[in-house]
């Protein structure tokens, strides 16, 4: 599978998310323990990839992302 970038990143959430996830004062290592608990296998570097840009993230872990954030997959997407 061929990942597109998009002004030289792979998503356009991880400032959103990162942002999301400081303002509940969650590590990168806690956010991922919550996602593995919702069915998503990802490790804490992974969020550090995603949050900088450099890993694609899958629509269905942006409305567990959002759920877990407490915000909406618009806001994550920064159309709100």
């Amino acid at each position: 599978m061929k990942i597109y970038n998009y002004n030289g990143k792979k998503n356009i959430c991880g400032e959103r998310i990162k942002e999301a996830r400081k303002k509940l004062k969650l590590s990168q290592e806690n956010l991922a323990a919550k996602l593995q608990v919702e069915g998503i296998i990802i490790e804490r570097d992974s969020i550090s990839r995603i949050e900088i840009g450099t890993r694609f993230v899958a629509d269905y872990e942006l409305l567990v992302l959002s759920k877990i954030l407490n915000v909406t997959p618009a806001y994550l997407l920064g159309i709100e």
